[in-house]
């Protein structure tokens, strides 16, 4: 009663204002699904400040948005209920209860069904309530019309669409694919950029306390706090220039990466993970650090900078405090420098700021104990002392720097499609690079700069045990098995020497005899189309819609979401019944005849390959550059849900999958 009253009086209150003043505008549209069946859109555009009340709202509060259509002649059927958009849902100041509300714009649909003669037009009245922070306008309510298309018009319309589908330029005989797309922007990109951002952060902490624990860091620590407490007349004044110190170093490197992403710039760098020079040239670069690591020779700057920053460092105040940082920077180099070049060569790959949060990771975790051992120098009796263990570390490194150099090699052979460097053959490098570390633990293999080892400590053993077990969970990947845990970073098993496992050629090429054109045995045999047209041919045969996969040959999240999702029973039991699967291979090299060659329009740039076009078309329907990127389609190319990016999550890929399906099926 008292939210009855409530209520009552704000419309009270407002209805002066209500009478002059409608910050909601309605517009409709009509969608075809087959000759008998439409869906009638309803949009709100909402002013700035004001919210609309959802459909389902409690007794006692607002007036909840209604519709009603009408159907005097009694020629069509509601099908289900009219669906609404998520919007929000908060506890109302003002109503004092959970409401459902939308602010900006609200979507309604409504399906109806034909049973007898079509209409020219269909009439509704929507009613409605709208609030701001502090008032409500009392309930209106508006007509709504839907011009339904008669059969004439229909069968045009259907005939343009299937026009544009397959559109052949006369002037250059450019052959252009169109999705038609029925919400404009995709929201998952933005979240698993931001997922993508984070785990870069961390990953780049992890790394920063790895470069701490080498022999060209770790010592300067007691140095870094012995400076400090001489520098300092006071507690006090320790802890704030410590946390200066902290803080220059942290810059010193996030300007390194800005560096880095204005000279490639934000959008290219992303490009770069599929460019073979990009690869093939930190192969090589990543080569050199690991031999240095092992302890061939030491990367370092020249002599000259180092001492020149150094006389900065002895000038005191935040001028000398950041100098001293400098040198930390320089003086560390030849243990830092191949970690931040890896670091920086990975998130360059993923685009956008990733160089710059790579970077602020790193510079955390190797600024926060430099920091708190010059604010708190009492500390130092805690750290272990100086000694062999420090070399092994960077040694240690090194191997793991060895084995992700085979990574971009392997990209720049599957981009290019050599097959030099398959499945196989890269386990077997890793097989090598791994046992040869766990004997190195275990003190069967020396290096020289290494300290004479009596006995192996605890840690080392239980060390050398796990990269043992390691090793041994690779060797059957060579016959086959999926290895999931490093899933995404050896070459997928389609492109090995056996796909289908030792053994089984002959029943091989008997189900190859079997594939329908154009198609082939793609990710855990799962009938794949590399051709649009050929694909979307078969699809409309099968009666089935199509999954749009986006994808590349160096993409290490498609591989991932192939080895771990794809290839759970259920996904993969869609995945082979139910859908046709286009894979779009946005790095293939191949080109294009002449006469298929075109210039963008939405980036102005030559489409001169097939791996150009699949991504010319990604980004002119999707607004979206990023793979993997999944959108399930009609066979009039008209997406039936939201298009999806990478999705690690199976069940939540499954639904997805799945209501997809059932929209198709409609």
């Amino acid at each position: 009663m008292k939210n009855t009253i409530t209520a009552l009086l704000f419309l009270l209150s407002c209805s002066m204002f209500g009478q002059m003043y409608n910050p909601v505008k309605w517009t409709t549209s009509v969608e075809k699904i087959s000759d008998k069946e439409y869906v009638l859109k309803i949009e709100a555009v909402i002013q700035s400040g004001w919210h609309l009340y959802g459909q389902y709202i409690e007794e006692g509060g607002p007036s909840a948005t209604a519709f009603s259509f009408k159907n005097p002649k009694k020629n069509f059927d509601l099908v289900g209920k009219t669906t609404e958009g998520k919007g929000h849902e908060i506890a109302d100041k003002i109503f004092n209860m959970k409401i459902k509300y939308f602010e900006d714009k609200a979507v309604f649909t409504q399906k109806i069904k034909f049973n007898s003669h079509q209409s020219a037009s269909i009439e509704a009245e929507v009613e409605f309530m709208v609030c701001n922070d502090s008032n409500c306008l009392p309930p209106s309510s508006e007509e709504l019309s839907f011009k339904i298309p008669n059969a004439k018009k229909a069968a045009e319309a259907q005939g343009d669409a299937t026009a544009n589908n397959n559109v052949i330029s006369e002037e250059n005989h450019v052959v252009k694919h169109e999705v038609k797309v029925r919400k404009a922007v995709v929201h998952p990109i933005k979240k698993n950029e931001s997922r993508g951002l984070i785990s870069i952060f961390i990953i780049a902490f992890l790394s920063g306390f790895a470069a701490l624990l080498t022999p060209c860091v770790f010592p300067m620590i007691p140095m870094t706090v012995s400076y400090f407490t001489k520098q300092s007349k006071t507690k006090a004044a320790g802890i704030r220039n410590a946390l200066i110190y902290g803080f220059s170093i942290i810059i010193i490197y996030v300007l390194l990466g800005s560096i880095v992403t204005a000279i490639f710039g934000a959008d290219s760098l992303n490009a770069l993970s599929t460019n073979v020079w990009f690869n093939l040239i930190f192969f090589i670069l990543l080569v050199v650090f690991a031999i240095s690591f092992l302890g061939a020779f030491e990367i370092m700057l020249p002599n000259a900078l180092a001492n020149k920053v150094d006389s900065h460092a002895d000038r005191g105040g935040l001028i000398g405090i950041f100098f001293m940082a400098l040198a930390l920077a320089i003086v560390s180099f030849s243990c830092t420098g191949p970690i931040v070049g890896t670091l920086l060569v990975e998130a360059a790959s993923k685009g956008g700021i990733a160089p710059i949060v790579g970077m602020l990771g790193f510079s955390t975790a190797i600024a926060l104990p430099f920091s708190l051992f010059a604010a708190f120098p009492g500390w130092l009796n805690a750290l272990p002392k100086s000694g062999g263990w420090l070399n092994t570390v960077k040694v240690v490194l090194g191997f793991l720097e060895l084995a992700l150099a085979f990574k971009f090699l392997s990209n720049a052979d599957l981009v290019l499609q050599l097959h030099w460097l398959e499945r196989e053959v890269f386990l077997t490098i890793w097989i090598a690079v791994f046992g040869t570390l766990a004997f190195y633990l275990f003190g069967k293999i020396t290096l020289q700069h290494d300290f004479p080892l009596n006995h192996i400590s605890v840690g080392r053993l239980g060390f050398g045990l796990i990269v043992l077990s390691f090793t041994i969970y690779l060797i059957p990947g060579l016959w086959g098995a999926p290895l999931k845990l490093i899933s995404g970073f050896p070459p997928p098993m389609e492109y090995s020497e056996s796909p289908d496992g030792i053994g089984s050629a002959e029943s091989s090429d008997e189900a190859k005899s079997s594939l329908p054109d154009g198609a082939e045995f793609g990710p855990h045999d799962i009938i794949t189309f590399h051709d649009y047209d050929k694909g979307m041919e078969f699809a409309k045969k099968a009666g089935k819609p199509v999954l749009l996969d986006f994808t590349g040959y160096a993409c290490v999240n498609c591989r991932k979401m192939e080895e771990l999702v794809w290839s759970d029973p259920k996904v993969l039991g869609v995945l082979k019944k139910d859908v046709v699967l286009i894979s779009l291979y946005v790095d293939d090299k191949k080109e294009l005849p002449e006469n298929e060659q075109y210039v963008s329009e939405k980036t102005g740039k030559n489409i001169k390959t097939i791996g150009n076009k699949w991504s010319d078309l990604q980004i002119k329907t999707y607004k979206a550059n990023a793979q993997p990127f999944y959108a399930i389609v009609d066979h009039k190319s008209v997406n039936l849900i939201e298009p999806s990016a990478y999705n690690p999550d199976i069940d939540n890929y499954f639904n997805w999958l799945n209501s997809g399906i059932k929209n198709f099926k409609k």
